[in-house]
């Protein structure tokens, strides 16, 4: 079996699917590698480092795609919507594709990419069970969005995030406040700690309360029926319009009180919910940070703009979508390990053994024999569901980003 990386082609984006140090671990499945010239170099892996593991390089785009049996990347179609239709072109029947693809969010492109005959694969999809953790890329960069989040706000505040005592007097620390305790909430909160804050941090879910604080942060709590917050797969679920607007009004002085607020809360497929309101803004003192970690489905702050910084009443409203390619060295690592580990689930001495009896394979395939095979992706484009035999997913719960 031949496995190929590519350059990614979406803007800005400088991660790479795989990294030299995960090429042996494909090898000694008598699985050859395949690196497209440069593909690592943004990350900070020239082809040198690939060719001393045993990979091969120097090898042009179309040489990758005709030559490999599976292409990895970190955007496949769907997440790369533009620049991503040139591959197309390249892709040819049964070949296996593997990345991130936003088939929730982008269901139309999912079937674009299902008419080449490949089979898909979304790594947003893998399922968050004991046995995926190791191949949980969503997580894997979420920790890396909630860290960068924390050093982009104390970037732009213009005070200091650790109480000092100088000899011009005590300086007072910064507070943050998190919203959304999860992989990417934890990790802000965490790095907030480690910068000196003062931390609080509130989450829909009860039970994350003892997390926050095992991180040192004050638990929020707010008199909410939030119901069943989470699907069966441990993603956050659409709570519901009177929900989210009982929760800005409670919100509202625990926002007024805080330096900064990092918003966490994204659903895949669905509109952020509007956490923050311009009221709320405005109600915050100047100077203050909001960063916006839910942007790329429209924030969690009515004011955000995604990739854009916006100053309202001397608040700045920052919203990334893609900090992960901020930190790209670490983020290709991590990212490498999870889709090596979920390829080699499926790859049994250099043969691929698609079982759709395993929930991870069954539930992360979109496509295959020309057909969207997973019935959440099916039923936002109105398509009828498949005969069972024809391994088609189970329509997952709706879930969160972080």
């Amino acid at each position: 079996m031949k496995v190929g990386a590519c350059k990614e082609t979406f803007a800005g984006e400088r991660r790479v699917a795989l990294i030299p140090d995960v090429v042996p671990s494909l090898t000694k499945k008598n699985v050859e590698v395949l690196i497209e010239s440069d593909a690592g170099k943004q990350a900070g892996f020239p082809d040198g480092m690939y060719a001393a593991k045993g990979a091969g390089t120097g090898l042009e785009r179309c040489d990758v795609f005709a030559k490999a049996d599976v292409i990895l990347q970190v955007r496949s179609l769907g997440a790369n919507p533009e620049a991503g239709r040139a591959d197309l072109e390249l892709m040819r029947k049964d070949q296996v594709v593997i990345g991130f693809s936003d088939p929730l969010g982008e269901p139309q492109l999912a079937k674009e990419l299902a008419d080449t005959g490949v089979t898909a694969f979304s790594m947003e999809l893998v399922p968050r069970i004991t046995r995926a953790q190791s191949m949980d890329a969503l997580s894997s960069m979420a920790t890396i969005a909630g860290y960068k989040a924390v050093l982009l706000a104390a970037w732009h505040l213009p005070r200091m995030f650790p109480m000092m005592m100088t000899a011009a007097g005590t300086i007072a620390p910064a507070r943050v406040f998190v919203i959304g305790a999860g992989v990417a909430g934890l990790q802000a909160i965490a790095s907030s700690k480690r910068l000196g804050a003062v931390v609080s941090g509130y989450d829909v879910r009860p039970a994350v309360k003892e997390q926050v604080e095992s991180l040192g942060a004050k638990f929020v709590e707010m008199k909410l029926e939030a119901g069943e917050s989470e699907d069966k797969g441990g993603y956050a679920k659409e709570l519901g319009e009177e929900f989210y607007r009982r929760q800005r009004e409670l919100m509202t002085r625990v926002v007024a009180d805080n330096d900064v607020v990092i918003t966490t809360a994204a659903i895949p497929g669905k509109r952020s919910p509007i956490l923050i309101t311009a009221d709320m803004v405005k109600g915050m003192r100047p100077g203050s940070v909001i960063v916006d970690l839910a942007a790329e489905r429209g924030g969690n702050c009515e004011l955000t703009r995604a990739d854009q910084t916006v100053v309202e009443k001397g608040v700045t409203i920052l919203g990334p979508t893609n900090l992960p390619a901020a930190v790209p060295f670490h983020a290709s690592q991590m990212y490498a390990k999870n889709i090596t580990t979920f390829l080699l689930n499926m790859a049994k001495e250099g043969e691929l053994n698609i079982d759709l009896d395993d929930e991870i394979t069954r539930d992360s395939m979109v496509s295959r024999d020309g057909e969207v095979v997973h019935q959440r992706v099916r039923d936002l484009l109105g398509l009828q569901p498949l005969e069972t035999t024809t391994g088609a997913a189970e329509s997952p719960a709706e879930g969160g980003n972080d």
